[in-house]
């Protein structure tokens, strides 16, 4: 027989608390700004390894692609700011504003929605996920529950009524006394008798 092993458990993809998910947001918008979206390949990076979707990985290769552009368009633009064409100057505003807008509002609604869909954060040292019994866990919980004694159930007594068609029982006749009284009571009397007749013969022989 083969006993039963732990269940291998599925890995569960743990969420940093809020301190920490709020400070990595504020890092990466920050540097998205302060650098004219140049650098908003980061955040978008930071999302596709989060996530591990197909679809972020490819607007992160189409951010990095559209830096790529806007710093060339900034290095082919004359130093001089006077010598740039008001549409020149124009058209790099949108692109920045647009590249900055794009980052910075998808790259929060989709980590945000991320960390949601995985629910609120275990307490610390609580499993995420409660493992489930393991199979002989259960047949041990099986087997006490059976040798457990069960409540006995008291039937009440049915009382029968009495049969009309059976007998009663009468009670047992004392017996016959035995004759011996009669014969005892014969006797006093013969006893008597002879007595009298011993009196009667005493008193004949002193009147002669």
């Amino acid at each position: 027989m083969h006993g039963y092993g732990p269940m291998p458990q599925q890995p569960t993809t743990s969420r940093p608390s809020p301190a920490t998910l709020t400070t990595v947001r504020v890092i990466l918008v920050a540097l998205t700004v302060l650098s004219c979206g140049l650098l908003g390949w980061a955040a978008m990076l930071r999302l596709a390894i989060v996530t591990r979707r197909p679809r972020d990985w490819f607007l992160l290769v189409v951010v990095i692609a559209l830096n790529i552009g806007l710093f060339a368009f900034i290095m082919a633009t004359p130093d001089d700011p006077d010598e740039m064409s008001d549409a020149a100057a124009l058209f790099m505003l949108f692109w920045i504003v647009g590249l900055l807008a794009g980052v910075i509002t998808y790259y929060l609604y989709a980590e945000i929605r991320h960390y949601n869909a995985l629910g609120a954060p275990a307490p610390y040292g609580a499993p995420a996920h409660p493992a489930p019994p393991l199979p002989y866990q259960q047949q041990h919980l099986a087997q006490h529950q059976q040798h457990q004694p069960q409540p006995q159930q008291h039937q009440p007594q049915q009382h029968q009524p009495p049969n009309p068609y059976t007998a009663p029982a009468t009670p047992p006749t004392p017996k016959p006394a035995p004759q011996r009284l009669d014969q005892v009571r014969a006797e006093l009397d013969e006893l008597s008798d002879y007595l009298r007749q011993e009196n009667k013969d005493s008193g004949d022989g002193e009147g002669r």
